[in-house]
């Protein structure tokens, strides 16, 4: 029994030290870039996690290396993840209230339409959006960032809101109905409230990939005074190869203390809301 317990305890602990390293490994880029935050411009290439002499220059640099504060485009991609956001959060749990609850001909049609959209890849939707939008005076400003959003357009969010609605008794409906709700003020006052796990996720995840985006930003975005996060760092790359590397690691760093607050805010909902999909999914 003592060379079980024994076993067991340096088994255990064998795993430790090896999740342990593979974290380190996982964790040294992001450690390394906070590090080289600091260093002087002659020691930013030295690969140590310690720098030999901490300086904030390259925070003062890079706050105001291009033609506007860094602070700008910090607001512009806060700005788009608002509205990307609220859009997600709003029409994909209409659209999922809808496909779950209401009834209408040809929605298993419609459904298996939606979720077929899920296998097309982006670009081959990028021209033909580009010149819509180019027709509607939409580029250069957020507008094709944040309206397709309130259309329903992330399948994913959808399906996920689907399965999770269809979960919910529907003895609530009736007992609503019976009360006076139309299908409006069931979907407000009874699904909304007890998709709450759902959303949250959906509103999480719509908030890190739409601070991360780049592809999608740099096609519609082209004045740098519109310019957010993920198009300001590309800004710091010079071509003839006089890169700030101590600016840009410095803007960087300030770029993901957003979206990494956000992330440990609001955690438990991410983690309860996929959790509770998948189970009764």
């Amino acid at each position: 029994m003592r060379h079980t317990t024994l076993y067991r305890v340096s088994t255990r602990f064998i795993w430790h030290i090896l999740l342990i390293l593979g974290s380190f490994i996982m964790l040294y880029p992001l450690l390394w870039l906070f590090s080289s935050s600091f260093k002087p411009a002659a020691s930013i290439q030295d690969m140590s996690l310690l720098p030999r002499s901490l300086t904030l220059d390259n925070y003062r640099a890079g706050w105001n290396a291009l033609q506007y504060p860094f602070g700008l485009f910090l607001g512009n991609s806060l700005f788009v993840c608002i509205g990307a956001v609220a859009g997600n959060v709003l029409a994909c749990s209409m659209a999922a209230y809808a496909f779950a609850r209401l009834r209408f001909r040809l929605k298993r049609v419609w459904f298996a339409l939606m979720l077929v959209t899920v296998m097309l890849p982006y670009h081959v939707l990028v021209v033909p959006q580009y010149i819509l939008f180019l027709h509607l005076g939409w580029i250069n400003t957020f507008l094709p960032l944040i309206v397709p959003k309130f259309l329903a357009t992330d399948t994913f969010f959808i399906f996920l809101l689907v399965q999770f609605i269809r979960t919910i008794p529907r003895e609530l409906d009736s007992a609503a109905r019976i009360d006076g709700c139309n299908a409006f003020q069931l979907y407000w006052r009874i699904i909304l409230p007890l998709s709450l796990p759902a959303l949250a996720t959906t509103a999480i995840l719509t908030f890190i990939w739409t601070w991360s985006d780049f592809f999608t930003q740099l096609i519609f975005l082209n004045d740098q005074n519109t310019y957010t996060i993920s198009i300001a760092l590309r800004a710091f790359l010079d071509n003839s190869g006089n890169t700030e590397y101590g600016a840009l690691f410095a803007m960087s760093v300030l770029s993901l203390i957003p979206i990494v607050a956000f992330f440990f805010l609001f955690q438990r909902f991410l983690i309860s809301g996929i959790a509770t999909t998948g189970i009764r999914g």
